[in-house]
């Protein structure tokens, strides 16, 4: 039979707290809830500042998940795994009462082989795991808690594909013809010797063959080795992020007894990279910049139980945005944010660890307060380090937008814990509340030279399983770790929120490819790039907003993204997409004039104010000449602030209509936007994101708008939303970071005007959506 793949997301049981018994098949979990994964229980609590700021004030602590499942007779003599993508943290699985082990990382995927202890027929299944997530203060960051990711049953012929054992790899391309080269890793898992013929095949997506590669192998008993088969394919479509071309990949063995299968399905892009230490990224040899945004993995209210459908209303306004590269910061993501990346055309960096050997500062009574605490994963990285790292380059290998290997994020951070005697006192980018004595050398902190030998290792580690990618780290400190070899190993170096030193640097390492690995949204930050042909680009330090890494309470997240929580537009977003739109953009947005007119002033695309107040307004736009009206009265043409990027005024405020118009030429103008004064809340508007019917998260988008139909832009309305039929509400998000309403309640306000419902489709009857509000009507959707 085919390899197949069983989703196991539906039908578990969960309990909060231990539960010392119930690793026992014949433990009755009856009067558990009923969960459907992926499950993060940290969300589903109340806020409390008594837990740590650093991870969201969200509880933490202990949970036991069961699920019960049959497996029929046929399956018998079949390699039955089950795969794990992901549990936060401290994982230990039973299957049927039998320990299968542990992993303490909650990033990782992994898997167990559970032939030996699986029953087929009518006898039940049960596999039961225990999550620890005691030390709350172990991330800088939101975490979640539970089996986050999606668990897969994988069944297989005796003689299988290894995990992950099949690499596709484009030895050489160009618009002739594409050298490809596939590694096949086989497990012979039967007790007798098999004569086999090993055949991979490349085919459009209309089915057409392009490639076909075959090999006739012996294995022995046990045995496990890798086959390498290479060719051409003519004239081929390559991937890149402006026509992401995927290929079907499909992979067959034929035994001696004429039994033939599948043992793999994947999909598949050319394309080939380089980095040129003096002109930057090359894709398929076109100089490319990178405009890229680092993101972290949850979702605000869904917490770091994340669906595909979330990420990809998010990437779909990324992409607007002109971005065209993502940062997995920084630890490897779910995959299915891999295979949108792939379809959607963005490339990656993929990241393995936030710390190494020694605990950083995990902050828990606001950012940068005094004193942090020491928990995380440093714990399990002697241990672990080596596993987890070869099982993300291993997992995410045969992704075409996986351009870069990052073994870690600020390592190197100064003092936090590393030092070194080259640097008496030294403070980082963050440390402005840093004590005294914590900026200080000490020779009793670890010295940083040993960070050298650390990435030494980690990028030998790397180049185990793929050498067709460069290995770079995102550097704090490289005043000091540049000194020291701690870039020795890198292909690529990652330098974070240090423009000031790329120059230099790339004087000082001619061989090294330099990128922006973490910057700030500024004007400045990008002109580091565009103005220096080496520097391959930059990932601004955020994408979206998250939990987490909060500055205090109320506050349960931080607020460095483009988007919100719920996935809204800021106003950053818009000046981002007047500086990397290859399109004409034009936005205006408008402020109280309070004398601080700099990039970093909060901007809302509102037109509410009293009469007579002076507004800041500013328009982002990649056109030269710029006019403002209001109420058809032509104003003024906008002085251009070209240290920040964009142009801008100050006015009395009027009511009415606030026109921009941008020009490409002095007498022909090309794009308009402008903002009306809106009036009191009237209505609540319904729209559901995704049209599709065969999608199993939807998204509504709610506004708040007035008689005429324009959105409200400071309403802060109470909602309470309401599912009847075939789904189940996930949760209301509306971004607001300083808003504690536990999440798992369906009743939310508004942020500016707007925010987002989550509902799971649970059966194919219609959904029936209704949304509440004292003084307004209520709002109906029917979702068939």
């Amino acid at each position: 039979m085919d390899t197949t793949h069983i989703p196991l997301n539906k039908d578990w049981k969960f309990c909060y707290g231990d539960s010392q018994d119930a690793w026992y098949k014949g433990f009755n979990d009856s009067n558990w809830q009923s969960i459907t994964l992926p499950h993060d229980w940290s969300v589903t609590m109340p806020f409390s500042r008594e837990f740590s700021s650093g991870t969201g004030y969200l509880a933490g602590g202990i949970g036991w998940y069961r699920t019960h499942f049959k497996l029929p007779k046929e399956y018998i003599g079949k390699q039955i795994s089950v795969i794990f993508d992901g549990v936060y943290k401290n994982s230990q699985v039973w299957c049927n009462s039998y320990y299968l082990g542990k992993r303490p990382n909650g990033y990782s995927t992994f898997s167990y082989d559970i032939s030996s202890f699986a029953h087929f027929g009518e006898e039940e299944n049960v596999l039961s795991l225990k999550v620890s997530h005691m030390d709350l203060a172990d991330s800088r960051w939101f975490t979640g808690s539970g089996i986050t990711r999606k668990v897969t049953l994988l069944v297989e012929e005796p003689v299988h594909v290894k995990e992950n054992g099949i690499f596709f790899t484009t030895l050489r391309v160009d618009e002739v013809s594409a050298h490809i080269e596939i590694l096949h890793e086989i497990c012979n898992d039967s007790n007798a010797s098999q004569h086999l013929q090993i055949e991979s095949i490349l085919s459009t997506p209309d089915g057409t063959c392009v490639l076909s590669l075959k090999s006739e192998e012996t294995f022995s008993p046990g045995e496990t080795r890798q086959i390498l088969l290479n060719g051409l394919v003519d004239q081929p479509n390559l991937w890149s992020p402006k026509t992401p071309y995927l290929y079907d990949l499909n992979t067959y063995l034929t035994l001696e007894n004429g039994s033939n299968y599948r043992i793999s399905s994947l999909k598949a892009g050319i394309r080939s990279i380089f980095f040129d230490p003096d002109k930057g990224f090359f894709l398929n040899k076109k100089e490319t910049k990178l405009k890229g945004v680092c993101v972290h993995h949850d979702g605000g209210v869904l917490g770091a139980a994340m669906h595909k459908e979330v990420w990809k209303r998010r990437l779909i306004k990324l992409k607007e945005m002109g971005c065209n590269a993502i940062r997995c910061s920084h630890n490897p993501h779910m995959p299915e944010l891999y295979d949108l990346c792939d379809e959607m055309g963005f490339l990656m960096m993929d990241e393995a660890f936030d710390e190494w050997e020694n605990a950083k500062n995990k902050w828990s009574t606001g950012h940068n307060v005094y004193p942090p605490k020491h928990q995380g994963y440093f714990e399990d990285f002697p241990s672990w380090h080596e596993e987890d790292l070869k099982a993300m380059v291993r997992r995410d290998r045969r992704h075409p937008s996986v351009i870069l290997w990052s073994i870690g994020n600020e390592i190197d951070y100064p003092n936090d814990p590393y030092c070194h005697p080259l640097f008496a006192v030294v403070a980082g980018n963050n440390d402005a509340g840093k004590p005294e004595e914590e900026r200080i050398y000490s020779p009793n902190r670890p010295n940083a030279e040993r960070l050298s030998v650390l990435a030494a290792k980690l990028t030998a580690i790397v180049r185990t399983e793929d050498t067709t990618r460069p290995v770079t780290l995102a550097a704090a400190f490289p005043e000091l770790s540049s000194q020291i070899g701690f870039f020795d190993t890198l292909d690529v170096v990652g330098y974070n929120y240090k423009e000031e030193y790329y120059v230099q640097d790339h004087a000082r390492f001619p061989q090294k490819p330099f990128l922006g690995s973490e910057n700030s949204h500024s004007y400045a930050a990008w002109q580091s790039v565009i103005s220096h042909p080496f520097i391959s680009g930059q990932f601004l330090w955020t994408g979206i907003d998250y939990l987490g890494e909060a500055h205090g309470w109320p506050i349960h997240g931080s607020s460095a993204g483009l988007l919100t929580l719920a996935g809204f537009e800021k106003s950053g977003y818009y000046m981002r997409r007047s500086l990397w739109s290859t399109e004409p953009v034009i936005h205006l947005f408008t402020a109280l004039a309070d004398g601080n007119y700099d990039e970093w002033k909060d901007m809302t695309n509102r037109w509410n104010y009293e009469d007579g107040s002076n507004v800041l307004v500013r328009v982002y736009t990649n056109l030269p000449k710029v006019t403002l009206s209001i109420n058809g009265r032509l104003l003024q043409t906008l002085e251009h602030k070209t240290s920040f990027g964009y142009f801008e005024c100050v006015l009395p405020y009027e009511a009415g209509i606030i026109h921009a118009i941008g020009y490409q030429t002095d007498s022909e103008s090309d794009l308009s936007c402008f903002l009306t004064t809106a009036s009191t809340p009237s209505s609540i508007i319904l729209h559901n994101w995704d049209e599709d019917a065969a999608k199993d998260i939807l998204q509504v988008e709610v506004s708040i708008t007035d008689a005429k139909g324009i959105t409200v832009p400071d309403a802060r309305v109470l909602l309470e939303a309401k599912v009847e039929g075939g789904g189940e509400i996930l949760g209301l998000e509306n971004g607001d970071l300083a808003d504690n309403t536990p999440y798992s309640l369906a009743t939310r306000h508004t942020l500016n005007g707007k925010l987002i419902i989550y509902i799971r489709k649970i059966s194919h009857t219609p959904i029936t959506l209704t949304v509440s509000a004292d003084g307004l009507k209520d709002s109906v959707l029917i979702i068939e």
